[in-house]
């Protein structure tokens, strides 16, 4: 089944050639004018995969990121015109898996999106589950859960957290996280690494630290600790 993509842009013309491309690559298309209608259409459809615009009328893509992440670890890739690393810096820190500064071409656009989805596809093999205390990874279903509890993560923290925890114990510097998780196609601030562990570290806070943390060494980089008991 043909993968479906929303497309929140106000400008139309500028729609209608996002279209274009997406569909020439085989995706599903479906269209919002402002930010109510892509927020309405988000929870009346299955997608998998936003292009959302930050300037949108009536609520803005800030806004609608904000709806979709209150239940949804949908791919969001943000829209801006503005290049203020300020803008892109609070994308990524909501939660957002990449974003596009305008003006840009449409091959750019379909090379972002057919990364952000081969990098979301990129999943451990194995099928264990993996204990540390009270906290548990589920590495094939991709359910992490403290105390029994599931906790919610984006697509990309959710990949950073499989690979470090899959490797606990080794130092990873930023780079190669980016490298690792990210791609070698990513274009952005190294900077991407370090929200994703605020967030992750920030819902994975019920984890008890007798039994491990995400450690920061300075200068070198970061590490999933388990500690022995």
């Amino acid at each position: 089944m043909n993968k479906t993509i929303l497309v929140a842009e106000d400008e139309e013309t500028i729609s209608r050639v996002l279209t274009v491309y997406l569909k020439h690559e085989g995706y599903e298309v479906q269209h919002a004018f402002d930010g109510l209608e892509a927020a309405a259409k988000f929870k009346e459809h299955t997608q998998d995969l936003v292009l959302l615009d930050v300037m949108l009328p009536e609520l803005d893509g800030w806004g609608v990121l904000e709806e979709i992440r209150k239940s949804s670890a949908c791919l969001v890739i943000m829209l801006t015109a503005l290049g203020d690393i300020d803008y892109k810096l609070k994308g990524l820190n909501q939660g957002a898996d990449d974003y596009i500064s305008k003006p840009f071409v449409g091959e750019e656009v379909i090379a972002r999106i057919n990364a952000v989805l081969r990098r979301s596809s990129n999943v451990l093999e194995s099928d264990d589950q993996r204990q540390f205390g009270n906290l548990s990874i589920h590495t094939e279903s991709r359910v992490v859960k403290v105390d029994g509890e599931s906790v919610f993560l984006t697509p990309k923290d959710l990949s950073l957290l499989l690979f470090l925890a899959d490797r606990p114990n080794r130092t990873f510097t930023r780079d190669e996280l980016l490298a690792q998780v990210w791609g070698m196609d990513y274009e952005g601030s190294d900077r991407a690494v370090d929200l994703a562990v605020k967030r992750i570290r920030h819902e994975l806070s019920g984890w008890s630290q007798e039994y491990g943390e995400i450690r920061t060494f300075r200068g070198l980089g970061y590490q999933f600790s388990v500690y022995e008991k």
